[in-house]
C-alpha cells in the first residue's frame, strides 16, 4: 500500500479501524485532540461509532460497556484526562475487559502546559488506579510505530483481556511522517465471553466485584499469572550498535531517536556507544539490560521527565553497573548536543570506551 503522510495521532486512528476497532469514546485535549478529530471523521465511515463524551470519566466507562459487548474499542487523552480515567481503567482490568488507550503525554503536574513530556510513565506503567493490576504499555517512536503498535495493542488487549496503553510523547503524536498500512483489514468479531443481550450470552457475567476475600484473592492470583505470562512472551526492545558498547544510552519515544543520532556521531569519534530503546514499558525489557551489563560499563538514561523510567532501569541492573541520568522538563527536549557532550565526558572517565584509531577507520 502506498505510504501516506500524516501525524502520528491520525495514524493511530487509521490503524485502529484496520485492526477491527469500531467504537471510539473520548474528550479532546492537546496534544491528543487530532485522535478524536480523526476518529470522528473515519469511524462512522467504517460503520463504527464515535462519541464525544461529556468528560474523560464518562469516556472510560463507555469503553467498559462497549468492551463488555465484545466490541474492539479505544479512547485517547493526555495526562490530566488519563488521571480522570484511572478508576475506570482499574475497573476494566479487574473485569478483564480489553481496550486500547492512547496517552499522548504533555507537561505536568496539574494543568502544566501543552508541550511534550514523558511525565506519565509512573501513572501508566505502574498503574494509577486502585488494586493489584497492570496495563500493558507500548511506546512508539515514530508515526509508523504509532500505527504498528496500535495494531499490536488491540491484539495484546484481546490476548490478555486487559487494557493496553499506547504511550507517546507529544512530539511523536504531532509530527508528520510517511506511514504504510497493511493491505488487509481485520474484520470485527464478537468473542464468546461477551455479553450481547442474547440468552446464550446471559451466563457471561462481567464484574470486578468479588465480595468474598478468598474469591478475590483467587481472582487476583489469576491476574498475576496472566501478567507473568505477558512478561515472558511480550517483551519488545530495539538495540542499536550495542555489540561492543561500553556506554549504553537508554530512552524511549522521541528520545530514542535522538540517542541514535548521538550514537552515530559518537561512533565517528571512536566512542564505543550503543542504544537500548524499550518498546514495551510494561513488560519492561529487564533481560536486555542484564545481557548488556556483561560488557557495558555505564548506562545513561535520558528522559523528558524528572526521572521515572530510570527506576526500572536500576531495578533491572540491580547494581551491576553504574546508571547516569540526564533530563529536560516542561516541554523541552534533550538536544543532540547536550547528550553528545555527556557521552564524551563518560568516555573520558572510561578509557576503554574510546576505540583505537585503527578501529575507528574499520567501523567508519
Amino acid at each position: 500500500m502506498r505510504k501516506q503522510l500524516m501525524k502520528g495521532n491520525e495514524a493511530i486512528v487509521k490503524s485502529a479501524i484496520l485492526s477491527g476497532c469500531r467504537a471510539f469514546y473520548g474528550y479532546p485535549i492537546t496534544p491528543a485532540s487530532e485522535i478524536a478529530e480523526a476518529a470522528a471523521l473515519y469511524m462512522p465511515k467504517a460503520g463504527g461509532v464515535f462519541l464525544q463524551a461529556e468528560s474523560e470519566v464518562a469516556a472510560i466507562n463507555m469503553l467498559y460497556g462497549a468492551s463488555s459487548a465484545g466490541v474492539r474499542c479505544m479512547t485517547a487523552s493526555s495526562g490530566p484526562g488519563i488521571s480522570l480515567m484511572q478508576e475506570g481503567i482499574s475497573y476494566l482490568a479487574g473485569a478483564e475487559l480489553p481496550c486500547v488507550i492512547a496517552d499522548i503525554t504533555r507537561g505536568g503536574p496539574g494543568l502544566g502546559n501543552i508541550a511534550a513530556e514523558q511525565s506519565d510513565y509512573h501513572q501508566v506503567v505502574k498503574g494509577g488506579g486502585n488494586g493489584n493490576y497492570r496495563t500493558l504499555v507500548l511506546a512508539p517512536s515514530s508515526a509508523q510505530e504509532m500505527a504498528d503498535l496500535t495494531s499490536l495493542a488491540f491484539d495484546l488487549a484481546d490476548r490478555y483481556r486487559n487494557p493496553v496503553v499506547v504511550l507517546a510523547d507529544g512530539f511523536v503524536g504531532q509530527m508528520m511522517e510517511p506511514v504504510e498500512f497493511p493491505r488487509e483489514a481485520t474484520p470485527p468479531h464478537v468473542p464468546d465471553w461477551a455479553v450481547t443481550g442474547t440468552g446464550v450470552s446471559r451466563q457471561n457475567f462481567i464484574t470486578s466485584l468479588h465480595l468474598d476475600p478468598d474469591e478475590l484473592e483467587a481472582h487476583e492470583r489469576d491476574l498475576e499469572t496472566k501478567y507473568r505470562c505477558a512478561e515472558q512472551r511480550e517483551v519488545r526492545a530495539e538495540e542499536s550498535r550495542t555489540e561492543d558498547a561500553e556506554i549504553v544510552l537508554v530512552g524511549y519515544g522521541i528520545v530514542g531517536r535522538i540517542l541514535k543520532a548521538v550514537t552515530t556521531e559518537a561512533r565517528a569519534e571512536g566512542i564505543k556507544v550503543g542504544v537500548l530503546r524499550p518498546i514495551t514499558l510494561y513488560p519492561f525489557p529487564a533481560a536486555h539490560f542484564r545481557k548488556l551489563a556483561g560488557r557495558a560499563k555505564v548506562f545513561l538514561v535520558v528522559e523528558m521527565s524528572n526521572g521515572q523510567m530510570i527506576e526500572d532501569v536500576r531495578l533491572a541492573l540491580n547494581g551491576a553497573r553504574a546508571v547516569e541520568f540526564f533530563s529536560r522538563l516542561g516541554g523541552n527536549c534533550p538536544s543532540h548536543a547536550e547528550v553528545l557532550s555527556l557521552v564524551r565526558q563518560l568516555a573520558q572517565r572510561i578509557p576503554s570506551a574510546k576505540m583505537r584509531k585503527e578501529e575507528v577507520l574499520v567501523h567508519a
